[in-house]
């Protein structure tokens, strides 16, 4: 290699330096990124000012506020009671999230298909949107008894919007310009359907689904407490504790449920990031 050849490679490599390897902390896309501690300790730093700001409103205010000691001691010594409750809970939550998603899902490909459908389903949706299900509740008790159907039916319902509207949106937001290059082809309504609309409108169908999977707790959740006959779930557990003034009790079910939403959160993302890696919203 000549001296100028030296000098243009010393130049390039200067102009373009090495990428530090993926299995290393420098690399922004690293696994092991969360070594780091720029990456957690800003939470632990939160989470120590949440946690010494609650003591301190436990002391102040012992009777609206529990410490945390006891609140662990709760969760510590009742932990079976906990476990089997979200259980039934997280149960209702998914049951009536298949619901929702399966009636949303079916409507949305609907309304995004045929115009007539969209102008009918569209305002009728709008209006059980607004409606405060839990003025509801009762009436479906009377419906359908004091089993698990009148919760999956208020879950499902508080989870069916998003879906709707998400879904509907990606469904018919596919370019001009590609729908005319598929149609050029005589392709089907159902191959546009299958090879380009619901591949188009995953990244919306995964939006709404990290909305209504934390949602769907809360919808189980409202619905043990609004339905009556309700004896299982952490809703019940909640409602219970609260008559009986047990506040260790009711936080400690608190914090099981804001476990469960962000493990729920939590998954509905690795699952995007696996079935999205080829999309945008899915890149660091």
């Amino acid at each position: 290699m000549t001296v100028a050849e030296e000098s243009t490679a010393t130049a390039s490599g200067a102009e373009r330096p090495a990428e530090p390897s993926r299995f290393s902390l420098s690399h922004p896309k690293s696994r092991m990124a969360w070594i780091r501690p720029s990456v957690w300790l800003p939470l632990v730093v939160m989470l120590a000012i949440i946690a010494a700001l609650w003591e301190y409103g436990a002391r102040k205010l012992p009777y609206l506020l529990p410490s945390l000691p006891k609140i662990g001691s709760s969760l510590r010594t009742n932990l079976g009671y906990y476990v089997h409750n979200a259980l039934v809970t997280l149960g209702e939550a998914t049951a009536g999230l298949a619901m929702g998603f399966a009636a949303a899902f079916v409507l949305a490909v609907l309304t995004s298909e045929l115009p007539l459908v969209r102008r009918a389903v569209m305002p009728i949706a709008v209006v059980l949107n607004v409606t405060p299900l839990v003025a509801i509740a009762p009436a479906l008790v009377v419906a359908f008894g004091f089993g698990p159907m009148p919760k999956l039916i208020i879950t499902g319902l508080i989870c069916f919007f998003p879906i709707l509207i998400n879904t509907a949106t990606g469904l018919r937001s596919v370019p001009r310009q590609v729908l005319q290059v598929y149609r050029t082809m005589d392709a089907s309504r159902i191959e546009l359907l299958w090879h380009l609309r619901i591949p188009h409108a995953l990244p919306f169908l995964f939006a709404a689904l990290r909305i209504v999977f934390p949602l769907s707790i809360i919808g189980a959740v409202v619905a043990e407490m609004s339905a009556s006959g309700s004896t299982r779930g952490l809703g019940t557990a909640i409602s219970v504790a609260s008559s009986m003034n047990q506040l260790p009790v009711v936080y400690a079910s608190i914090f099981v449920l804001a476990l469960m939403g962000v493990l729920l959160l939590l998954a509905v993302t690795l699952v995007e990031r696996r079935a999205l890696h080829w999309h945008d919203s899915t890149q660091d």
